[in-house]
């Protein structure tokens, strides 16, 4: 028998009656008020009661004619998306949808064409845009349910280690899968939470008579996505008919390192399979496109496109063909191992606003998308100064110096002016790129920077915890109080994350008098307050219930728990470098290569405009006052270069701009995706640090190339 130290006995004494009389259950209890409601919530949005406006356009389009899939398999595949998300309409709806949608792109391109014709100017560019973008639209419209339904399903894979792990946690604590379920759907995010809650709710309307087969059936649809997670389930259901102790735990452990090992191996595969997509989503979204701008000032001149052709080219569907094709490869993106979400917690909820302070004790919280649309207004105004000014004045025009204009707009014979051909307008349109990603950067930010240094502090903590819990563990095997423990530890583990959450578990119990589950679960002095962390809140629970089992309960638990997570942190870090090749390459094309090379092509691609237009210009001041022979040759030069056909620098670095901020946005989130699954703040956070760094990048080159590039062209203009 372990001998007590006297000092342990006297708090045992202190606090034995507190801790008898008001420490609750925290695993053992049926289920909880807030449980109960979080399901009403699941049952609100699985039922739809407002339907959304996807659904409400498929169901309109299903009301006027009935398309449904030729093949059953395609059929079946869209009922069973459907069926996974929830939504109230029909295979046959979403199939009518996709084809009328297409047809409507496809109706809308000829009727332009009609028009055009009619009144005289044939127009093919837009009219070819529509029906190619109705065409392009009718795939991923068609499998849209599937794409909801895969997203879905990545969002849940995204806990599925951990749903195991908490599950694993508490039935080696109590062998009741009903509770194992229900702590599980409590500690992971949702959508699995919600999943959890759900398979409970239907063996408690009695659709299922057990649990078991409540259970069974929800994993059916998960064989053929992820099978290590339906095998692990199994295997716990198999504990329960154990009757031996050891052989009980062993089916446990081993539940966990199959999913593990499930999730290492389907990693392994991801990683080789998608390095050639991603490569050539590169080359062929990025990099092409972008060196295909050089070209754009002369097919301009020579095929007459314009401008907002280009536009709708390089900021509608290029973005959204590399977003789609990127998606796709993110889609079968396997189960990974989630950081914690915190971005819900109310406590935090001012932490996600812009901080004013009016004086010491006074402060203003103001919505981030207050401060995006304020600064996307004023730098969107800045940039559009040339064509707001030329269009209250036409005649308005400011020189820089005597060479350099700020508008530069040509008028043509017919009267019409195009333009603005300046370099300071040019110089003044890079406010644009700046204005999108200083807007949508800053709204990010704010969300994100306060939340995610919180989290990265949790994080650490979680790192630390397994030391610490096998300290805890080690220190109450040897006899020493739960309640003395945290001290002790808490002061070996001075200065850092984890002696900070121990050391407030220890000042509650000796300075406020709380007993150890208030001490760490207490909604306004706990521990877990500070350090808001799904993993660290169901260990905490684990060590509270054991306590009631003795010592050397608490004492298996916790060193249970922390081989437990040592394996989880061990896979977890293998998974990052077999992805760090992809997202290593991936990081530097949003934060230098693709700003580095779109600046510079841009700079180039503005030379030549303004070559161009000065060529054109001079050639056919040329023509007046010469000799017949001359005149014919220069005219025939100058309708070469047409001014009236050439693509204004101003443009052309507009339409450059937004596609940095485009691609920028787009990779970053599928960079993301594939680091981390479905990890909406660590999103929001490298979004706003990307648009930042990469913009301004860009600004930087095209800027310098512009100017340098420009003067270089009115010297060739004078010659």
């Amino acid at each position: 028998m372990v001998k007590i130290d006297p000092r342990f006995q006297n708090i045992m004494n202190k606090y034995g009656t507190k801790l008898g009389a008001n420490t609750g259950s925290l695993m053992d209890q049926p289920s909880s008020d807030k449980f109960t409601q979080d399901y009403e919530t699941f049952r609100q949005e699985a039922l739809h009661i407002q339907d959304t406006l996807y659904e409400r356009a498929c169901n309109f389009a299903h009301s006027l004619i009935d398309l449904a899939p030729a093949k059953e398999e395609v059929k079946k595949e869209m009922q069973d998306a459907i069926d996974q998300i929830h939504l109230n309409i029909t295979p046959a709806a979403a199939y009518t949808f996709a084809i009328l949608t297409m047809f409507s792109f496809i109706l809308l391109g000829l009727f332009v064409f009609m028009v055009t014709f009619f009144f005289g100017f044939t127009q093919l560019l837009v009219p070819f845009m529509l029906v190619i973008c109705g065409v392009l639209l009718f795939l991923p419209l068609s499998k849209f349910p599937q794409h909801l339904a895969q997203k879905r399903r990545l969002q849940a894979s995204n806990q599925m280690v951990l749903c195991i792990l908490y599950t694993v946690i508490y039935m080696r604590h109590t062998s009741n899968l009903e509770h194992a379920i229900k702590f599980a759907g409590e500690h992971v995010a949702e959508p699995l939470s919600l999943d959890l809650r759900k398979i409970l709710w239907d063996a408690e309307t009695k659709k299922y008579p057990t649990v078991q087969e409540s259970l069974e059936s929800y994993l059916v649809g998960w064989k053929d996505h992820n099978l290590a997670f339906v095998e692990s389930f199994h295997l716990i259901e198999s504990s329960l008919f154990e009757g031996q102790e050891k052989r009980r735990i062993e089916l446990l452990e081993k539940s966990l390192s199959v999913i593990l090992e499930g999730t290492y191996d389907s990693m392994l595969h991801y990683a080789q399979e998608v390095k050639s997509p991603m490569t050539m989503l590169h080359m062929l979204g990025v990099i092409l496109p972008i060196l295909g701008l050089i070209i754009l000032p002369l097919i301009g001149s020579f095929m007459g496109i314009k401008w907002y052709h280009i536009a709708m080219l390089y900021n509608l569907i290029l973005p959204f063909a590399v977003f789609y094709f990127g998606y796709t490869m993110l889609a079968k993106r396997p189960i990974g191992y989630a950081q914690s979400d915190i971005t819900s917690l109310p406590q935090f909820e001012k932490l996600r606003k812009f901080s004013l302070k009016l004086s010491k004790d006074k402060e203003v919280l103001i919505e981030p998308k207050h401060v995006a649309i304020f600064l996307l207004f004023v730098l969107l105004m800045i940039g559009f100064a040339p064509v707001i000014l030329h269009f209250i004045d036409p005649a308005t025009e400011l020189f820089i110096t005597d060479n350099i204009m700020l508008l530069d707009y040509r008028v043509l014979d017919t009267g019409e002016s195009i333009g603005p051909f300046g370099l300071g307008a040019t110089m003044l349109s890079l406010f644009i790129p700046i204005g999108l990603a200083f807007g949508i950067g800053s709204y990010f930010s704010i969300r994100s920077n306060k939340l995610i240094k919180i989290r990265e502090e949790t994080k650490k903590l979680e790192t630390e915890f397994r030391g610490a819990i096998s300290q805890l563990g080690n220190r109450i095997g040897g006899g020493m109080p739960s309640e003395m423990a945290f001290g002790e530890v808490a002061r070996g583990l001075a200065g850092t994350p984890t002696g900070v959450f121990l050391g407030i578990v220890d000042k509650n119990i000796r300075s406020i008098g709380m007993n150890l589950q208030d001490a760490i679960f207490n909604e306004k002095n706990g521990a877990i307050l500070t350090y808001p962390s799904s993993l660290i809140e169901s260990t905490m629970k684990v060590l509270v219930e054991s306590s009631r089992k003795g010592p050397m309960v608490v004492s298996r638990a916790l060193l249970s728990i922390a081989d437990y997570l040592d394996k989880i942190y061990k896979v977890s870090e293998r998974l990052k470098d077999l992805l760090s090749e992809i997202t290593s390459s991936m990081k530097s094309q949003v934060s230098f290569l693709t700003p580095l090379i779109a600046g510079i092509v841009v700079g180039i691609g503005t030379m030549i405009t303004a070559i161009i237009s000065s060529l054109g210009t001079s050639l056919q001041s040329a023509t007046s006052g010469s000799d017949a022979s001359v005149l014919s040759g220069a005219s025939n030069i100058a309708n070469i270069f047409p001014i009236d056909k050439i693509i204004p620098p101003f443009y052309l670095q507009m339409i450059v701009g937004i596609y940095v901020v485009q691609m920028i946005i787009v990779l970053t989130v599928l960079a993301n995706g594939i680091e981390n699954g479905v990890d909406k703040l660590n999103e929001e956070y490298t979004l706003g640090k990307n648009l930042y760094r990469g913009t301004l990048l860009y600004i930087l080159i095209a800027g310098v190339t512009i100017f340098a590039f420009n003067l270089l062209a009115l010297s060739v203009g004078q010659i």
